[in-house]
């Protein structure tokens, strides 16, 4: 019995080899420098953030180059697969602009090196494998999961390295006869690759983040296609679909380094280029005086609902990443402040090696900017697009008169320097809402008219602007010279700089006043411009709510 046979065995159905896939999948007719990349991740889990890093950087990669982003959908691991999750992770790109070139999706394959799905794959693999049996470089073991935790355990306590290699591969000689025997019989199994690497040798591998970098030389004699459902572990799917879909940079996480023996030896038995490799930083985040990596389990803002349920516009998420995948982002976007982040000239060598801190009061401050800087008719289509999915209370009423919400949202807006009141699209109303009848209606909050305590003053000041001194159409100089006069008949000094001159001359100043004013229409102290405010509320709806003090 031979090698060719116990491959025979083991797939008899498989009549391709290699060279027609080889065929099938041609080099592909790119420029010279194109960049061909994958986002390729696992449906065990919703998309985070540390993903939304590898998406952007792949995606930058592929368009400044004129080369092409694939996502490719690694459901290998089919017990662990969360419902939802391959939805989620092509809707979070779609949300961020993020476009494959090439990806299969609910039934439709776009692109020429497809399937973009391991598990439509299989018969790829089984090819891949099958050459491996037929030159003695993989074998059957027939080791029980019992059997391998058990080995685990014992080296734990021997202190020795962690795996299946030398004497702990106990099936790797076993001869093929017996083999075939057993697979007859029925008994699982999974195939391990046959390594020929020392690890007492060394090799170098250039990382395109950290450079060169020596590691031992693989010895184990790791699985690459798993007993229950016959697909191929990630290590192996990972060679033979980056071979064919010509692959030529992989970005991916910084745990991934350790793999980098496995891959490059399995790369050097198929005789196959291997791609480029960028490993990510450690996404940190700042906990109280301590810097740790951001939790899925600990952090809302790890997972990308985050994001879109706050209400986060879609390019200060990018920009935000963008900021800590290369240190030089930051001057570049204040030199090109209006070209789209793929023109960035990304460069693996300018990625944080100790880990990236992400900074929610960061994203913050960026997230302003591009709010303050939308048109009022740009945030009202982005506010309501939110407001649709998250409140739809809310959006009721920004949509039951768009032109007055409109004018809301317009305060302070479109000029010089615009207002910045607004990190994300969930913050809004709180910052609106007694803008609509409904909100103030419904809102428990008292008065607290702050420096002016006396409440039968208050309802003086109050009822003597909107009797004596209120005019809807005075411009806003007029109408602040009526606020000083009101503000003088009652004591309080027209000019702040007069009252800190002559404090015991007065009983407080025109601020005082004008906060009494705002207070009574809107019980905010902090609010926008006072006047605008007015304008938009009108007299009779401001008159039916100071009635209330």
């Amino acid at each position: 019995m031979t090698n060719k046979d116990l491959a025979d065995l083991i797939f008899p159905n498989i009549t391709k080899t290699i060279e027609d896939y080889e065929k099938m999948y041609p080099e592909r007719d790119l420029p010279e420098g194109a960049k061909v990349v994958r986002f390729a991740p696992s449906p065990t889990g919703f998309m985070h953030i540390g993903n939304m890093m590898s998406a952007v950087i792949n995606y930058v990669l592929a368009k400044k180059s004129g080369g092409v982003f694939f996502v490719r959908n690694e459901d290998t691991d089919q017990a662990r697969t969360v419902e939802g999750a391959v939805d989620f992770i092509h809707k979070t790109l779609k949300h961020y602009g993020i476009y494959p070139d090439e990806y299969e999706y609910e039934g439709k394959i776009v692109g020429n090196y497809g399937p973009y799905i391991q598990s439509e794959r299989m018969e790829i693999y089984h090819t891949f494998v099958k050459h491996l049996l037929e030159i003695g470089k993989a074998y059957p073991c027939f080791m029980s999961k019992e059997e391998v935790d058990e080995i685990r355990e014992n080296q734990l306590t021997a202190k020795k390295r962690i795996g299946i290699y030398g004497r702990f591969a106990r099936f790797r000689n076993l001869p093929i006869e017996e083999a075939m025997e057993r697979i007859k019989n029925g008994e699982k199994y999974v195939i391990r690759f046959k390594s020929d690497g020392d690890f007492d040798k060394k090799f170098v591998f250039e990382e395109q983040n950290k450079g060169k970098m020596e590691f031992p030389l693989n010895d184990l004699d790791f699985p690459i296609m798993k007993s229950e459902d016959l697909l191929p572990t990630y290590h192996f799917a990972h060679l033979v679909d980056d071979h064919l879909m010509r692959t030529t940079h992989v970005v991916r996480g910084e745990e991934w380094i350790s793999s980098v023996p496995i891959h490059y030896e399995l790369f050097q038995t198929f005789g196959f280029k291997m791609p480029k490799y960028i490993h990510n930083s450690l996404i940190l985040k700042k906990d109280g005086d301590t810097i740790r990596k951001i939790s899925k389990r600990k952090d809302p803002e790890a997972l990308m609902f985050y994001y879109t349920e706050k209400g986060y516009p879609a390019s200060a998420v990018i920009e935000s990443v963008m900021t800590i995948a290369n240190s030089n982002y930051e001057e570049w976007r204040t030199g090109h402040p209006d070209a789209p982040f793929y023109e960035f000239d990304f460069s693996p060598k300018k990625m944080s090696s100790s880990g990236a801190l992400f900074d929610l009061d960061k994203l913050d401050n960026i997230s302003k900017n591009i709010i303050s800087k939308m048109s009022k008719d740009e945030l009202f289509v982005e506010l309501t697009n939110w407001a649709s999915e998250y409140d739809k209370e809310f959006c009721e009423l920004l949509n039951r008169d768009i032109e007055y919400t409109k004018r809301i949202l317009n305060i302070e807006r479109e000029q010089k320097k615009p207002r910045k009141d607004y990190a994300c699209y969930s913050d809004v109303k709180s910052k609106i809402w007694y803008m609509f009848d409904e909100l103030w209606n419904k809102e428990s909050k008292g008065y607290e008219f702050q420096t002016i305590a006396d409440l039968s003053e208050v309802r003086n000041i109050v009822k003597t602007y909107f009797d004596k001194y209120y005019v809807e159409n005075d411009d806003k100089d007029t109408w602040f010279s009526k606020v000083k006069e009101l503000a003088k008949e009652f004591g309080y000094a027209p000019e702040v700089k007069e009252y800190k001159e002559n404090p015991e001359n007065y009983k407080g100043h025109v601020g005082d006043v004008s906060t009494v004013l705002r207070i009574a229409i809107t019980r905010e102290a902090m609010t926008p411009d006072l006047y605008e405010l007015m304008r938009i509320l009108g007299r009779d709806r401001m008159l039916k709510r100071i009635e209330q003090i």
